[in-house]
């Protein structure tokens, strides 16, 4: 089968390569999944430059891609959950959704949504998964509270938006001017244009920052928590407990510790919880996705569409940082 593969650290277009592979066999708690589209992630092109080293190392040639949406076509032999035929998607255990056929664990599996395409479907499990964790799992968002997401119009923002007002809390975020009429259509309460106004003057005393950017984003969030708020990153420095929780070694872990320290003193001086959210695969919780789309509380947004054999360009598109919604490569196309 066809499988784009990362085989140095580098740019898209001189480290991935479309390789023939074997057809992965499934675990006995697994699935088959044939792939009808599949999505990057901002943790892909980490990756492929060699940012994640410290924590992750690769042999090459590796695969590359979390997302897939496609098809059941064979089951392990403890896998009862699904059929051959089935529509499914998923946030896969292991690098390697941009191929012809992905394994995953059933667990890490749920049903498509039956009102929108495959294409639609791959963006989500990453992204959705990313955003529920982060606001219910760690921020315990409560209905009235107000949040305030960075990045509105991007992948993991745009559902981190529709998420958070469909559990009743009041949401600002900021966006582009070229963005802010269609961010405004996700339906937060605000929208700042960043181009034109500061939202660490217009924001206080907020309960939660959900910071998707990272850098000096993340030393801003301070600026618009109230005491006693919660801040988490998928993009700032890592926090000891989840370097802990990552199984990292202490060397590795006193160096992140270090780096981080501006912000933890932050934090802890003004009684604010931090903490940088590394999403796990959760069949259960996409499934909870999953209804929230089938209501009507959640659309997922598509910025672009590239064939299987254009990969290399969506990972790059993915690059630049002017998507609006996710960046999808597509075995249909």
């Amino acid at each position: 089968m066809k499988s784009w593969m990362i085989t140095k650290y580098g740019t898209p277009s001189e480290s991935l390569s479309q390789q023939e592979i074997d057809i992965p066999i499934p675990k006995d708690d697994e699935v088959l999944i044939k792939t009808k589209a599949a999505s990057f992630n901002p943790i892909d092109y980490k990756i492929l430059r060699g940012d994640l080293k410290m924590v992750m190392k690769l042999k090459m040639p590796s695969p590359i891609g979390y997302d897939v949406s496609g098809e059941v076509v064979e089951m392990g032999k403890e896998t009862n959950a699904f059929q051959k035929g089935d529509e499914v998607y998923s946030r896969i255990a292991h690098m390697g959704a941009m191929a012809e056929y992905v394994t995953a664990k059933v667990d890490d599996v749920s049903r498509k949504p039956s009102n929108i395409n495959h294409r639609q479907a791959a963006g989500i499990p990453l992204a959705g998964l990313t955003a529920y964790q982060a606001l219910f799992d760690i921020a315990q968002l409560q209905s009235g509270d107000y949040v305030f997401i960075s990045a509105g119009s991007g992948g993991v923002g745009s559902l981190a938006i529709q998420l958070a007002r469909q559990a009743g809390a009041y949401v600002a975020t900021t966006t582009s001017s070229v963005n802010v009429d269609w961010v405004k259509s996700l339906g937060p309460n605000q929208v700042i244009d960043y181009t034109r106004d500061e939202y660490t003057i217009l924001l206080k005393d907020y309960d939660v920052v959900f910071d998707t950017l990272g850098g000096e984003h993340t030393m801003e969030a301070f600026k618009i928590l109230k005491d006693g708020g919660k801040l988490v990153t998928i993009a700032g420095e890592i926090d000891n407990q989840t370097a802990k929780e990552l199984g990292l070694n202490p060397i590795i872990r006193w160096i992140l510790s270090f780096k981080a320290r501006k912000i933890t003193r932050e934090a802890r001086s003004r009684d604010i919880m931090y903490r940088y959210k590394l999403m796990t695969p959760n069949g259960r919780q996409l499934t909870e996705i999953t209804r929230l789309v089938e209501e009507g509380y959640v659309n997922p947004v598509v910025d672009s569409v590239f064939p299987f054999d254009k990969g290399h360009e969506a990972l790059q598109r993915l690059t630049e940082g002017r998507a609006k919604g996710k960046i999808i490569v597509s075995m249909e196309e």
